[in-house]
């Protein structure tokens, strides 16, 4: 099996290294990666500046890019096959809810999506995790079923691993996507020249977060699974949406 393995954290993160070593017992990897962290990048493309490339000693390439940035170039010029399967993280921190739009995580494996290839997304659900190993046990676990017994193409599979020793899991869940409230305020503060400047705040909290969503999955101690599309047509509002036009 290939596998093009990338991620949002940067080509030196400790979740790509692990899941890098995890999935080579059992499939071909290439990893193309960012060169720096590229958190929150989402599916931004470098249109205006030319991507370089660089082999690291360990055989991993850079890419002075974004997550989708290292997705496309891989597939679309790079290697000279293309991959069976697109895997994207272990994300330093969780994609849970609202999360997805904005996660670089989830974009490299958008990307993979939108070129054609079946894509997985892996996150460790706690912002300074240190169990990297068992979420790259489940990845492994979750690709090797995939490959076995392949799902439709036009789905990625989020996945989000909670923060425990893998003995301590309760089990896989298929989950919605949550949501978040709204978020907190902006940090507003001036540098040293007496400038304001401002910084993210805290993301809002937990609404929807009950039974069946990812939210309710982690903290129950139970991976999340969550199959994304990539098609953002509001279905249910077609009908109502077609009536209110005919008032224009």
């Amino acid at each position: 099996m290939k596998i093009l393995l990338s991620n949002d954290d940067g080509v030196h993160a400790e979740g790509l290294h692990t899941l890098y070593h995890a999935l080579k017992e059992f499939s071909d990897v290439t990893v193309i990666a960012p060169d720096r962290n590229c958190s929150g990048f989402s599916n931004a493309l470098s249109l205006t500046n030319p991507l370089r490339m660089s082999k690291m000693d360990n055989g991993f390439y850079a890419i002075n890019g974004t997550p989708s940035d290292c997705v496309h170039l891989g597939i679309n010029s790079f290697l000279q096959e293309d991959p069976q399967l697109v895997v994207s993280g272990i994300n330093h921190g969780a994609n849970l809810g609202d999360d997805v739009v904005y996660s670089g995580t989830v974009a490299a494996a958008t990307e993979g999506r939108y070129m054609g290839l079946p894509a997985v997304a892996v996150s460790l659900a706690a912002r300074n995790g240190t169990h990297y190993k068992t979420a790259a046990r489940v990845a492994s676990e979750i690709i090797q079923h995939l490959s076995a017994h392949p799902l439709p193409a036009d789905q990625i599979l989020n996945i989000n691993v909670p923060d425990v020793p893998y003995e301590q899991l309760q089990g896989i869940e298929v989950t919605r996507q949550g949501r978040r409230h709204r978020a907190e305020s902006m940090i507003k503060s001036q540098d040293p020249h007496g400038r304001d400047i401002y910084w993210y705040g805290p993301p809002g909290q937990e609404q929807d977060a009950g039974p069946g969503t990812d939210f309710h999955a982690i903290a129950n101690q139970r991976c999340s699974v969550t199959p994304l599309s990539v098609d953002m047509t509001a279905y249910q509002g077609m009908d109502t949406l077609k009536q209110w036009v005919t008032k224009l």
